[in-house]
């Protein structure tokens, strides 16, 4: 998308700047071709702030004053696009291969680690909901603050729907009326099951205890080979002996990690040590 010519262009010195700054705060590259997007993601906050440009925007984000606007910054540069049942194979080989095989008794932990909107979340949860004979549990996260506030309320535009199973759609889904008619709202039977979290990857994690399966789907992209390798390493102690990584298909573990087995496309397993 090209920036609008009434927006401020920053220059290669002060998109570097930026660069830096997204690099440090969330380990995401921001290239050279991203100037455009960061323009159009951040010029309606230089408005709001009344600087004049892009450097003294800047300089107000990395002031002690500005740490709220660097907040917002970040999160409106974060990338969110994602859609419900994205990547149909995942969810094809979660509830053929894994569910299936597991022991009764123990509890099936799930961690959506880049949940953004909800959208992957809540299909996961649809099929823990239809398809899961064990006890469950399904966290979720993600980096920006405002994405995880939607994701738990849970409300999304009709066409935003369209690929959710009809008998899922009818069961777990509520069609808007009067001010949200055109709306659809994930069910409390689901919304309350799952468990939404700022959770930055670049840092350490939290104890979040160990999981069966993690969700890391088409968010290693955006960052650079070291820090693939360091968030692989940490997704790699939260995972159980055997556990399953389902990274997005335009994604490989290739050159980054030993501890993870290839399976099928974009599906690993923890191998050990």
């Amino acid at each position: 998308m090209e920036a609008d010519s009434a927006t401020p262009i920053p220059s290669d010195k002060e998109f570097q700047l930026f660069q830096q700054l997204i690099q440090e705060k969330l380990g995401i590259f921001l290239p050279a071709q991203k100037k455009a997007l960061l323009s159009n993601r951040l010029w309606k906050r230089l408005l709001a702030c009344q600087v004049k440009g892009f450097g003294d925007y800047y300089r107000l984000i990395q002031s002690p004053q500005g740490k709220g606007e660097l907040s917002i910054a970040l999160e409106l540069i974060t990338t969110n696009e994602t859609y419900f049942f994205r990547e149909q194979k995942h969810f094809d080989y979660l509830q053929e291969e894994i569910l299936p095989k597991l022991r009764p008794g123990n509890t099936f932990r799930v961690w959506s680690a880049a949940s953004s909107t909800g959208e992957e979340p809540y299909s996961i949860a649809m099929v823990l909901k239809d398809r899961c004979q064990s006890d469950w549990e399904l966290l979720c996260s993600d980096v920006n603050r405002t994405v995880v506030e939607q994701a738990k309320v849970g409300i999304y535009p009709d066409m935003r729907v369209k690929n959710i199973p009809p008998e899922y759609l009818r069961r777990f889904c509520r069609k808007g009326v009067g001010p949200q008619q055109g709306n659809v709202r994930v069910t409390a039977e689901l919304r309350n099951v799952v468990q939404f979290f700022t959770l930055n990857l670049h840092e350490p994690f939290p104890d979040l205890g160990k999981f069966d399966l993690v969700f890391l789907r088409n968010v290693l992209i955006y960052f650079e080979n070291e820090n693939k390798a360091k968030i692989l390493e940490r997704i790699a102690e939260k995972l159980n002996p055997g556990g399953i990584l389902f990274v997005g298909h335009s994604e490989s573990l290739h050159g980054l990690s030993t501890r993870f087995t290839p399976v099928k496309p974009a599906i690993y397993r923890l191998s050990g040590r």
